[in-house]
């Protein structure tokens, strides 16, 4: 499957990620080490806070936001463990890295590290604004499950 990188970010609504001019035209298409890069981050997602709700009174934010903090790490060692064989998916995963979850998770390091969320409000806030994130990352599970080439379950426990 060959496709505009700029069409991709589109087709999945994930409005946010600019792309350089350079960048806007490319066409690309991913081989088996993008499909396999894919994969191993799909899953990794799809079983994350990233990808499932919150309900208000269950778990803690703390724990959440490192759990979306935790996608660069995952993302890296994916990267890196399967080598210059996945520029393809790079140039989809770094820009959602960069683009969608560090704004999130530079704002929210700096509340948790100022006891912010000791404060009922600033968890509050912190809870919808993971929510909004949230519906930005299922769009790029779904994304990434479309380049895996297996059958999207991101929403399968959603009522």
């Amino acid at each position: 499957m060959t496709i505009n990188l700029e069409n991709l970010f589109e087709k999945f609504e994930l409005k946010k990620v600019h792309l350089n001019v350079g960048m806007i035209g490319v066409e690309i298409s991913f081989d088996e080490a993008d499909k396999d890069a894919a994969w191993e981050l799909y899953v990794e997602m799809l079983t994350r806070i990233v990808t499932q709700p919150l309900p208000d009174g269950v778990g803690d934010e703390t724990t959440a936001l490192e759990s979306v903090y935790s996608l660069f790490p995952t993302t890296r060692e994916i990267l890196r463990k399967r080598g210059r064989k996945t520029l393809q998916f790079s140039k989809v995963a770094i820009p959602v890295l960069n683009q969608i979850v560090r704004p999130f998770t530079a704002k929210w390091h700096k509340e948790a590290s100022q006891n912010g969320f000791d404060n009922s409000t600033t968890r509050e806030k912190f809870r919808e604004e993971l929510q909004e994130l949230q519906k930005d990352l299922c769009r790029y599970n779904r994304m990434l499950a479309e380049i895996a080439g297996v059958e999207d379950l991101t929403d399968l426990e959603r009522g």
